[in-house]
This record gives structure tokens, C-alpha cells and sequence, in this order.
């Protein structure tokens, strides 16, 4: 299904977009490397003294604790036809960033919803349908990997933009913001943290790991940096309702490498003291006790302002059938 009328036409490919496009690189199933990040273990405790940490309960709490997270979905993978003789690939998607407020209750303070093509086809235009837009938007590369990477950036804006504007609004002043996923991208953001709930990696010595596999629930690791292919501070924290594996119930918090130790300090005793009774319950939450309860309540709420994915898609197909102009 090609549209025509145009210099520039497209092609909605007929895979369900979860299983990529009908070509591609094959993914790669073998094991999971080694980490190579370099690790500055005695930033707040000597390595060789590495325990687990109850957190400092003097310092007063903020008045406000705020989650950032995103969704993105793509709603159909598709061939741009331009003056290249070769179609170009392409996924249309759509994302949502929001953030939820918590202030003794939590409420869904504010939401962006956004679509776009992404492509490496220089000569791409908006695709128009008629049950939504997809702006047209220029990825590094046509590799899958470059497409995702590019929705990817776009919804790391979206994210960034939304708080810097309800911040600008609240100018609350003493706030914690909790990114959901790791805060590359969002480092320069004020009193900032990044929630890593699920792990790829074992970056610790083994010393330091047993450390962590010894946490109690609301106790932390001391705080470490580590540089990867960026820099950051980070701590591992154990949550309430866990029990069996080591690692259970461990999430890892990040936060820019450029704060002093003490604000580093100041920062992980606070999640050790805000987040471990924002825990989710297994009967409500599959991914419990790691997917906080305002985090999955954001998630459900984003996902449904996507809109219907099967809808979009038959508005895509259905604008390349009756060769309607993307643009």
C-alpha cells in the first residue's frame, strides 16, 4: 500500500510494529556483557567499609515529591518513497510524558502527547491521517536501533520540557524530582534522581555487591560514582515487601556526578526515607515492589492517552490505500 500524489509518498508496512520490520538486523541473544564502568567506590565511605545505611531522619522532608515518566509506542513501521530510488524506513509513534505530585495525596499534574515519523529520508514530510498527525522527524540513521534512539530523544524533551515548565508554575523550591529510568539526558535538572528499577549490569565488586544483597527493606549502599559512557552518582536502595532472591526489591537511584559528596549524602538518605512507602503490592502491580504506585498509576494514564493503537494504524494504512499526501 503505497500513497501517491507527491514527491514524496509511503508505505505502511503490514508487520505488527511489535516484531520490528520485515528486515532488519537479527538481535542479538546471547549473554549480556561484562560492565567496564569505571567506579569511584569511597565517595562517601571507604570501599574496604562499605555496610548498609539506615537513612539521617533529622532533615525535614520536602513539601513536595515529584515522579517524571514517559511511554512511547510505535504505532506502525513505515517505507518513505522520495528521490531516493530506495525507500527509506520508518516508524511513526506516538509518546506521552507526564508527571504525577505528591503532597500527602498524588495527582496527575500535568500531561504532553505527542507523534512523530521518524526517519533518515532527508526529503520526509508530516504524515497526515485522519485520526491523527505524525510530524516528520530526521533520525541519525535508518538502523533500527538510530529510529528508536531518535523517538527516544524526542520523548527525553518532552520530559525535560514538562518539568521545567510545572516547576517554572510552582516555584516550589525545595521539591524532589523522581525521573523513572536512568537521568541521562536530565542531569542538569535540579534536586533530580533517576529510579532504575530493573538491572542489566552488577557494576559492583564483589565485596561491595554482598553489601547490597544484605540490605534490609529502607536501608541503602553507600553512595558511588560510576562513568560509563557518561557520569553520574548512585546508591542502591532496598524497598518493603520483598523477601527470597538477593536482589529483591533493589532499585538503583542516579543523580548528576557533579554535586559534592554531602549533597550527594542528602540526596540518597531522602529516597531511602520518601520511596520505600510508595512501594507497590504483587496483587496490584506484576512488577512489585520496584514500580512505585504513583509511577504505575502515571504509566496507565499515559498509556491510555496514546489513544487506540489499532485505530491509528488502520488511519495510516488507510491514507496510504486512498494515496493521500503525508504532508
Amino acid at each position: 500500500m503505497t500513497a501517491a500524489g507527491g514527491a514524496v509518498s509511503f508505505t505502511v508496512d503490514p508487520w505488527d510494529p511489535g516484531y520490528g520490520m520485515a528486515f532488519g538486523d537479527e538481535l542479538d541473544g546471547g549473554a549480556m556483557a561484562a560492565s567496564t564502568a569505571e567506579l569511584h567506590l569511597d565517595l562517601e565511605v571507604p570501599a574496604a567499609q562499605w555496610r548498609p545505611l539506615d537513612p539521617d531522619p533529622a532533615p525535614a522532608l520536602p513539601g513536595l515529591v515529584l515522579f517524571l515518566d514517559g511511554v512511547r509506542r510505535i504505532d506502525a513501521s513505515i517505507w518513505v518513497h522520495g528521490g531516493d530510488p530506495q525507500p527509506g524506513p520508518g516508524i511513526a509513534a506516538s509518546y506521552a510524558a507526564g508527571i504525577v505530585a505528591c503532597d500527602g495525596a498524588a495527582r496527575i499534574a500535568d500531561v504532553a502527547v505527542e507523534r512523530g515519523l521518524f526517519t533518515a529520508a532527508p526529503d520526509a514530510t508530516d504524515l497526515v491521517t485522519r485520526s491523527a498527525r505524525y510530524p516528520a522527524r530526521l533520525a541519525a540513521g535508518p538502523g533500527a536501533d538510530q529510529l528508536s534512539l531518535a523517538l527516544q530523544q524526542r520523548l527525553t524533551d518532552a520530559e525535560v520540557q514538562l518539568a521545567l515548565a510545572f516547576r517554572a508554575r510552582h516555584q516550589a523550591g525545595d521539591d524532589l524530582l523522581v525521573v523513572d529510568g536512568p537521568l541521562r539526558g536530565r542531569t542538569h535538572l535540579d534536586r533530580t534522581v533517576g529510579y532504575v528499577k530493573t538491572h542489566h549490569a552488577s557494576y559492583l565488586p564483589a565485596e561491595q555487591a554482598a553489601v547490597v544483597a544484605a540490605l534490609r527493606p529502607g536501608q541503602r549502599t553507600p553512595a558511588f560514582t560510576m562513568g560509563t559512557s557518561w557520569r553520574r552518582s548512585s546508591w542502591y536502595l532496598r524497598l518493603p515487601g520483598t523477601a527470597g532472591a538477593p536482589w529483591s526489591g533493589v532499585v538503583r537511584l542516579e543523580c548528576s556526578a557533579d554535586l559534592p559528596a554531602a549533597a550527594v549524602t542528602a540526596l540518597a538518605d531522602l529516597t531511602a526515607r520518601v520511596l520505600p512507602p510508595l512501594a507497590s503490592v504483587p496483587h496490584k502491580d506484576p512488577r512489585a515492589p520496584q514500580n512505585l504506585v504513583p509511577i504505575g498509576g502515571l504509566e496507565r494514564e499515559l498509556r491510555r492517552r496514546l489513544g487506540d493503537q489499532q485505530l491509528l494504524y488502520r488511519s495510516l494504512r488507510a491514507a496510504a490505500m486512498a494515496g493521500r499526501p503525508p504532508g
